[in-house]
């Protein structure tokens, strides 16, 4: 079967033989590009199939997918932070063959039933909304607060629909038209561009110094900054302003569950009752074997592009 895989040319088509081991079979419908993907084609990782975003059917139904396998033991996946699992955790795409390709095994216990409403199409999104929505909840937001997103990729944009999905407005600091315009489709405000010390929360949907930077300018006094950008190394907050303000730097890692609600669960109903979300997040669309130049495209920010989906 084909599947998507890191060779000396990049992220390449390849055949690897059907997937085997534990879990069901899924032909996958649709598996979308996240920037991890872009990272990791970036730094020559290989040896495994890339796809953490991705839905399909098992046995004719559709689903999508929690990738994130864990251990189910330990005290923090008992108290439903299964995110933060301390003992056997890994995540499909990521170093362990994931769904961009034309069959994945998944455990069971991480299908995603779609709830009315959703595509499968579109399910590939449940994954990065349920980012966001964790990301939202982990900024425990009081009525009232003021709210800043930086950054108007695809979580930035998800994490705007969770804001509003949970009661809250936000305004949205993007770099693009595109993502602009995005986010007044989700119904975001703008970040004024001499604002600065306004806002309660600030959500860093960036992931790098420069938007760490504004983030903390954004900042009021005592302020609170949730941290969904990825960084690899050091985080490189700046440090006089962060002291200075009395900043607090929260972390917030893919999504777990709390009173016993799954948060993909959350995430596949928001999508179902917004349909504008997947209609404004998902830009582009390539079949499977146009995998260059889907990676092309997902990897140039200035070229319209948000979300990019592969559909074998």
């Amino acid at each position: 079967m084909r599947a998507v895989r890191i060779t000396e040319d990049g992220p390449s088509i390849v055949e690897v033989d059907e997937p085997v081991g534990d879990g069901v079979l899924m032909r996958v419908a649709a598996s979308s590009i996240c920037g991890t993907d872009v990272g990791l084609a970036a730094m020559g990782l290989s040896g495994f199939t890339l796809g953490h975003e991705f839905a399909g059917f098992v046995n004719g139904v559709p689903y999508a997918v929690e990738p994130t396998n864990f251990c189910g033991a330990c005290d923090q996946c008992v108290a439903g932070q299964t995110q933060r699992c301390v003992g056997e955790h890994t995540n499909l795409g990521i170093l362990v063959d994931g769904g961009l390709a034309d069959r994945a095994r998944v455990l069971p216990e991480h299908l995603v039933p779609l709830p009315p409403g959703l595509d499968v199409a579109d399910a590939c999104l449940v994954e990065p909304a349920s980012v966001a929505w964790h990301g939202v909840r982990t900024a425990a937001i009081t009525q009232g607060e003021r709210v800043a997103v930086v950054g108007g990729g695809s979580i930035g944009l998800l994490v705007v629909a969770a804001l509003v999905r949970q009661g809250h407005s936000a305004d949205l600091e993007a770099r693009h038209d595109h993502q602009r315009s995005a986010g007044e489709r989700l119904r975001a405000g703008h970040v004024p561009e001499v604002a600065s010390g306004t806002y309660d929360v600030v959500i860093d949907a960036a992931g790098s110094e420069s938007g760490l930077a504004r983030c903390a300018e954004l900042a009021r006094p005592g302020g609170r900054i949730i941290l969904l950008g990825v960084y690899h190394g050091l985080l490189p907050a700046p440090g006089t302003i962060t002291v200075l303000k009395e900043l607090s730097w929260i972390g917030s890692m893919a999504y777990g569950r709390h009173d016993g609600v799954r948060e993909v669960d959350e995430g596949a109903l928001m999508l179902a009752e917004t349909p504008e979300i997947a209609s404004t997040v998902i830009t582009h669309r390539f079949p499977l074997d146009d995998v260059v130049e889907a990676f092309r495209v997902a990897s140039d920010r200035s070229s319209g592009a948000i979300k990019v989906v592969l559909e074998p």
